[in-house]
């Protein structure tokens, strides 16, 4: 060998070595977040104050700015006011406030008003009482009544339980009554809880404790009976939408017309697998179907609807995965569809803008890969889709209010994250800021990857990302953390920076995994609808190839697999430890569902139907099954108080271990609902880190990680 390119060589090794010297691994404090690292902080944008200015806070002076887009100048930046009015609920009654002043009061009741809500042409106030509907007058604080037949199982305008839970969703705050436009009419939804079966959540505070009893129909019980009702605002007859209230159905949240004179009902089958719209008269009650969706799995109801309304007046847009994958379609407001807006396959996300002048939609999709999202527009034909965003990147996009430029904050596994500011053609007008630290390459951390383990029968490739220990030697074996969630159409794997979040486990050397089943929504409605009526099968068939697959590799400590997850992702980690207990070593589960027909008739009998329509499929999902196959260690954690998923779950489970003199670990939180709590979070973590500590690192915990 020649000696200029021995003495090259050598140079590249000394060069090679001294990079290496001089960089430094994280400190504790880097590694846990609470010290700055590998990034800084980039002033959040907070969306935008008009076309040409967008809103930042400046971080350092927790302020807010206007940018000007071109010139780039800042000017101080106040919020308007959501509204110059705001009504409040205040020593349990009702409340008004105009601007700045004193707030009056409207009304005077020891019993306490719920979801005071104003009308459109602010004359008046709606609000429930005791379970039944009512307004007052602003102006004169004359109250009307609407309803008068509450009792402690019938709610008028106040959801039932499982409405509030699965259907029009917590953020309600259990409100089921929405004021028409031109505020002439109020709709409201009434509920009958008579048949559902009451569960008791048992306190045990104080010297006798006490009880929450909770209407809650479990899988193949009687839910409530909903009727929707239409009542003027000046008072009157209640006038009863044209259903049948003893049919086996839900009610999706409902939609005014524009003027009012409508409203757009969305009716779904206890089978949930036929969605139809009605639109019904106010006046009369009388309905007219005007959509018509089956599906042979199940259809979808949003908690924020699946409707955009168009400024015409004439149309709207549909969002529906009754292809298998979700797409946008265009129709009139009578139900008749004119075309298709996008498809193939591939998913779309979230309608972000519509441009009605030039009759094209931006939207969100993942098109490119299922683990990223891009920016998109199309025309209302369905003609030039174009991707407006960039590179193999996740952008989180904002739009400006007249959508003709958006600001796109955009990383990767391996991308700290950037922000950038575009025009509606994708064109780049001028980077607003990188988060990538000016010390960066000084730093030795945990490589994340995104990667793909080829499931069992060879017809999905399953997206993963995964995190290597920081000095990762493929010579040396590590032991794994396989984090889930694992629900239907509920992934986690995205292609973006994951922080500092795992450095920590990184720098203690455990490899930390993240992997999508295929019913995740990574491969569209036709792989979610796999798991029709049998919840379980699929998600535990690929997660334990997955863990076949990390325990084939020399780098892979295959005897120390631990899996973990909270509420979907408990059930998963038990299941792991029973079904799949040849598979996995290790599970930490958080409030699992260890049963199905202990959980609730909307979001179980979606994918399971009832227990007596497949009992078969419900004792082959059930943790309670596989008890005889547990090993391992499996550690459980509840709350006494969980609301969602009873800790009912968790004791069944714990009898059947018990029974069979099956060894493992329990943690109940009194008083705790489906989460902890701050009163219980530094337990729960301090438990973790000895957990992880003792059973996959062999050692005790660092002195000063747990305060």
């Amino acid at each position: 060998m020649n000696k200029s390119l021995l003495f090259g060589l050598a140079m590249s090794l000394c060069l090679s070595t001294s990079i290496q010297a001089q960089q430094k691994r994280l400190s504790q404090a880097q590694a846990l977040g609470t010290q700055a690292s590998l990034t800084k902080t980039m002033n959040p944008t907070m969306g935008w104050s008009d076309g040409t200015h967008y809103i930042e806070m400046d971080s350092k002076e927790r302020k807010m700015y206007a940018v000007d887009i071109a010139t780039g100048t800042r000017t101080a930046y106040t919020p308007p006011p959501k509204s110059d009015v705001n009504v409040m609920i205040k020593d349990k009654d009702v409340y008004i406030q105009y601007g700045k002043e004193e707030a009056k009061r409207l009304t005077n009741n020891p019993a306490e008003e719920l979801n005071p809500t104003l009308s459109p042409d602010g004359k008046y106030v709606a609000f429930t009482r005791n379970s039944d509907l009512y307004a007052v007058e602003v102006a004169t604080g004359k109250e009307t009544r609407y309803t008068s037949d509450a009792t402690d199982v019938i709610y008028n305008g106040y959801s039932s339980w499982v409405y509030f839970e699965e259907i029009l969703g917590r953020a309600t705050r259990y409100k089921a009554f929405w004021w028409a436009p031109d505020s002439q009419h109020l709709a409201f939804m009434r509920f009958d809880d008579t048949k559902v079966p009451m569960f008791p959540i048992n306190g045990s505070t104080g010297q006798h404790g006490y009880v929450e009893k909770t209407r809650y129909p479990k899988a193949g019980d009687p839910n409530p009976e909903v009727k929707v009702g239409f009542v003027p605002t000046q008072g009157g007859k209640v006038v009863w939408a044209d259903f049948n209230e003893k049919d086996d159905q839900y009610f999706g949240t409902p939609y005014w017309s524009f003027d009012g004179k409508t409203m757009m009902v969305q009716w779904l089958n206890r089978g949930q697998d036929n969605l139809k719209f009605y639109s019904v008269d106010p006046i009369t009650g009388a309905k007219k179907e005007i959509y018509d969706e089956k599906q042979s799995s199940w259809v979808d109801l949003d908690f924020d609807g699946r409707i955009e309304y168009l400024g015409d007046n004439k149309h709207y847009i549909l969002k529906s995965d009754r292809t298998g994958w979700a797409h946008f379609y265009l129709y009139t407001l009578d139900g008749k569809l004119i075309n298709p807006i996008t498809s193939g396959n591939w998913q779309v996300s979230n309608l972000l803008y519509t441009d009605e002048k030039n009759k094209v939609i931006y939207f969100t999709a993942r098109k490119e890969a299922s683990t990223r999202t891009d920016l998109y527009s199309v025309s209302y034909n369905g003609k030039n889709l174009k991707r407006l965003t960039f590179g193999d990147y996740t952008h989180q996009v904002q739009l400006s209010p007249d959508g003709k430029y958006f600001i796109t904050t955009y990383s990767n596994v391996a991308t700290p994250p950037k922000r950038t500011l575009l025009s509606n053609t994708g064109k780049i007008i001028k980077e607003l800021g990188d988060s990538k630290a000016d010390d960066f390459d000084q730093y030795i951390y945990g490589k994340t990857e995104l990667i793909f383990i080829p499931s069992e029968d060879g017809k999905y490739q399953l997206p993963a990302t995964i995190t290597y220990p920081t000095d990762f030697d493929k010579t040396k074996r590590y032991p794994v953390v396989f984090s889930i969630y694992g629900g239907p159409n509920a992934g986690t794997v995205t292609n973006t920076w994951k922080g500092t979040s795992n450095q920590w486990w990184a720098n203690e050397g455990i490899i930390q995994i993240a992997v999508d089943h295929r019913a995740s929504g990574q491969f569209g409605k036709e792989g979610v609808a796999l798991m029709h009526r049998n919840l379980g099968k699929w998600e535990m068939k690929d997660y334990s190839t997955a863990a076949k697959w990390l325990k084939a590799q020399t780098w892979v400590d295959n005897k120390k697999l631990l899996i973990t997850g909270h509420s979907y992702g408990g059930y998963m980690s038990a299941l792991a430890l029973t079904m799949g207990a040849d598979d996995f070593d290790f599970g930490y589960a958080g409030a699992p569902v260890t049963s199905w027909e202990l959980y609730d008739t909307h979001y179980v009998e979606r994918f399971m139907d009832t227990p007596q329509e497949n009992p078969e499929g419900y004792k082959a999902a059930s943790v309670l099954t596989y008890v005889d196959k547990y090993k391992g260690l499996l550690r459980i954690m509840h709350g006494d108080m969980d609301d969602n998923v009873h800790v009912q779950n968790t004791i069944q489970l714990v009898d059947k271990l018990t029974n069979t003199n099956k060894h493992f670990e329990l943690m109940i939180y009194p008083g705790s609902r489906h989460g902890f709590g701050p009163s219980k979070a530094g337990h729960d973590r301090a438990e973790r880190y000895r957990f992880y500590y003792q059973n996959l690192l062999n050692k005790p915990v660092p002195e000063g990680l747990i305060k």
